[in-house]
């Protein structure tokens, strides 16, 4: 059996080993093993990379459409703050759980464990 890319089984939030079971429980807990082929999760830590992640690229997008739509579209400030934190927060829980995908999944395939060589 090949292994499948770690990139779309984590976009897709899938196993690791197989690509068909689900990779979370719930929103961002991991399951306790895949359903399909039985692999244990445990080995899984993404830490705060994935909020890392996320912040590096919703911030800029942020900031970037806010600053474009404020020159074409004069707003008040508060009309921003009512368009842009919901924007911002919809963006960030959106995209969460994929990069925890991304990352629970090249640490399957990178075999990487916490003071492993």
């Amino acid at each position: 059996m090949s292994t499948p890319s770690p990139i779309l089984t984590g976009i897709r939030c899938r196993c690791p080993r197989c690509g068909r079971g689900p990779l979370f429980g719930s929103y961002l807990s991991l399951a306790p093993a895949c359903s399909n082929c039985g692999l244990d999760y445990s080995f899984a830590d993404s830490g705060d990379g994935p909020a890392v992640f996320v912040i590096f690229l919703v911030a800029p997008l942020v900031i970037i459409l806010a600053l474009a739509v404020g020159s074409v579209i004069p707003m008040a400030p508060w009309v921003h703050l009512l368009v842009w934190i919901p924007a911002t927060l919809l963006l960030c829980l959106v995209l969460l759980p994929p990069f925890k995908g991304v990352l629970v999944n090249l640490q399957f395939s990178n075999d990487a464990h916490e003071g492993h060589q």
